[in-house]
């Protein structure tokens, strides 16, 4: 099966997620989260910090990661993992391909108009906020 992960990045005050604006298919012009590929053999946390630097520069030193849910889609042979965290300090952002934006959480994240994943962020997003005092460190 396929691994993918998606990073939930809080800033340092919690009101605002980090997401990119796809330049490429499946979701091209739409905003999603930041992640990528787990390589094969790769330690799935790894590949979540490895993503995370390579897409926005944020290092392992500005956040910790908590790896919050998966998604299986078996029909097409995909694991989805998403990791939450909130940034420890104000950082600057190096954008690797996709445009990186900062979004008030309060937004309607299940607006597939306007955000990728068919509704899925919203629901991460909820869990999150359910959850914040075990996922957000």
């Amino acid at each position: 099966m396929k691994k993918l992960n998606v990073i939930l990045v809080y800033n340092k005050e919690e009101d605002k997620i980090l997401m990119c604006k796809r330049e490429k298919e499946p979701y091209k012009g739409k905003l999603n989260l930041v992640g990528g590929k787990v390589e094969p053999n790769e330690d799935e946390l790894h590949a979540a910090y490895r993503e995370l630097q390579e897409e926005t520069g944020i290092t392992q030193n500005d956040i910790t990661l908590t790896h919050m849910m998966n998604f299986q889609y078996t029909i097409s042979n995909v694991e989805l993992e998403v990791y939450a965290g909130k940034l420890n300090k104000e950082i600057t952002l190096k954008e690797e391909i996709n445009k990186l934006y900062w979004i008030n959480k309060n937004e309607n994240f299940f607006d597939s108009n306007d955000f990728a994943g068919e509704g899925n962020i919203g629901h991460m997003l909820q869990q999150a906020e359910i959850y914040k005092e075990k996922l957000i460190k």
